[in-house]
């Protein structure tokens, strides 16, 4: 029995239960030179449908559950060291709530037009934000989270980065609000390359829902870049450019052409692949993939999770009247099965041990 047999049999096994933990070999990049290899896993924000995100606790358990890549999101503190959070505002994420020492640093601020109330990693220096602990963000979701609540620190880039290079995953970091951070004198991108440059990190991706920082990235990293794009909207560089342009107009075959020029892939809401009816339920696929690989890129989608409300209305399973029904596991393995028929490359999930299971299956 190959080893992949071997641990496709073990996940089968348990995927009724849960998620079992174990370390695999990592598959490589499938980047468009490399068409045709098994797509990648991305622990989103760690395993975070198991551990509060963003903690060296969700990273250890998605690199354990089979995770080809990591992904932290980027933020800054006011001594300019990057950390992993999922916004720059913490209240939701940790306890500086009750912590009455940083009572005056509540505050509200604009970011990206929208006025946002809580306390801000910039406002903190590196010393402070390491006295917080971590807490999960969506207890209401995720409660089983909650028994973590209070274990984890802040992690920083450097730390997550170590991590990876210890268990020889890659990581796929985030630049969050990068032309906001610009306002601020606090760059996110040469601390970025700084860390990753200075550990020889060579398996990564970089990703931003921007679009200035990754054309100024493609100059000074041979590293691969993706061009995130939601399901609506549009680049926050390009409304403060007052370019009137939309992530709608990003698919289309010229936008992607564009797009091609300085990245080599895009992540994608999953709606983008297969858009959904207004009950929820899946409409036929769109030709984003076969148009993006006809311009050489990769596509990776955002973001397969395991909960009934977290899924298309067709794989959603269970009793609706059950009080515990939106949180309950869907048929995440179906979904993520119907993405990988389309010809996706990789998928960001928030339950990576359930996302290796399926992407070893199809391999065999």
């Amino acid at each position: 029995m190959t080893m992949r047999r071997l641990i496709a049999s073990m996940l089968a096994g348990v995927l009724a239960g849960g998620t079992v933990a174990v370390v695999l070999i990592q598959t490589p990049p499938a980047t468009a030179e490399r068409r045709g290899q098994a797509p990648i896993v991305i622990g989103h924000r760690g395993a975070s449908a198991h551990r509060p995100e963003h903690t060296l606790l969700a990273y250890e358990a998605a690199i354990a559950m089979g995770a080809d890549y990591i992904e932290p999101d980027l933020v800054s503190t006011k001594d300019h060291v990057l950390v992993a959070r999922h916004e720059n505002e913490i209240s939701g994420t940790t306890d500086v709530a009750t912590r009455p020492e940083f009572a005056g640093r509540r505050t509200t601020k604009t970011i990206d037009n929208a006025q946002i109330t809580g306390w801000f990693t910039e406002d903190f220096t590196l010393a402070e934000l390491k006295t917080l602990r971590a807490k999960e963000r969506i207890p209401d979701l995720r409660p089983d989270n909650t028994a973590f609540d209070g274990l984890a620190e802040i992690p920083t880039f450097e730390e997550v980065v170590q991590l990876a290079l210890k268990h020889g995953v890659g990581v796929y970091p985030e630049t969050k609000h990068p032309t906001y951070f610009d306002t601020q004198g606090l760059s996110l991108e040469e601390p970025l390359l700084e860390v990753l440059n200075r550990h020889s990190v060579r398996k990564a991706y970089i990703q931003s829902f921007e679009t200035a920082n990754l054309r100024d990235l493609r100059s000074k990293t041979k590293l691969p870049l993706i061009q995130l794009i939601s399901a609506t909207g549009r680049p926050f560089d390009w409304v403060a450019a007052n370019d009137p342009r939309t992530y709608d107009d990003m698919v289309k075959p010229e936008g992607l052409r564009e797009v091609a020029q300085y990245a080599d892939g895009i992540g994608v809401d999953t709606r983008r692949v297969v858009p959904l009816d207004a009950t929820g339920k899946t409409l036929p696929p769109t030709t984003i993939v076969a148009d993006a690989h006809r311009k050489r890129l990769d596509v990776h989608v955002w973001t397969v999770r395991n909960e009934n409300s977290q899924l298309p209305a067709d794989y959603r399973m269970g009793n609706p009247a059950s009080p515990v029904y939106a949180r309950a596991t869907g048929n995440v393995m179906g979904w993520l099965s119907r993405l990988l028929e389309l010809g996706i490359d990789g998928a960001f999930c928030d339950d990576p041990g359930m996302g290796r299971a399926v992407v070893t299956k199809r391999s065999l």
